[in-house]
């Protein structure tokens, strides 16, 4: 699984919005966590978490103010997932 999600090159999407990447991929992701999350959940948790480190690799490239900080890229995706939760529903299904 996580070869196929670095062969999305998701760090390279600049050009599209995060909502368009959620789109794209949340159908495999959700393909996933239904088929290995009722057995391996917490195989399917380091993937988000993988996931995430993707995403927020993403953001650092999109957005120039997060280029060299780590630690704002990752509030940044934590924020988002707090102001639009129905972009990240898989991220809800941990609590």
């Amino acid at each position: 699984m996580r070869q196929t999600v670095r062969a999305w090159r998701l760090h390279r999407q600049t050009p599209g919005t995060l909502a368009e990447l959620a789109q794209q991929y949340d159908p495999v992701i959700r393909g996933w966590w239904n088929y290995y999350g009722k057995f391996y959940r917490t195989v399917m948790y380091k993937l988000l978490g993988f996931i995430d480190r993707k995403l927020e690799q993403w953001a650092r490239r999109k957005y120039k103010s997060l280029s060299r900080h780590k630690q704002e890229s990752a509030d940044w995706l934590r924020q988002m997932k707090r102001v639009y939760p129905e972009m990240f529903s898989l991220e809800y299904c941990r609590i």
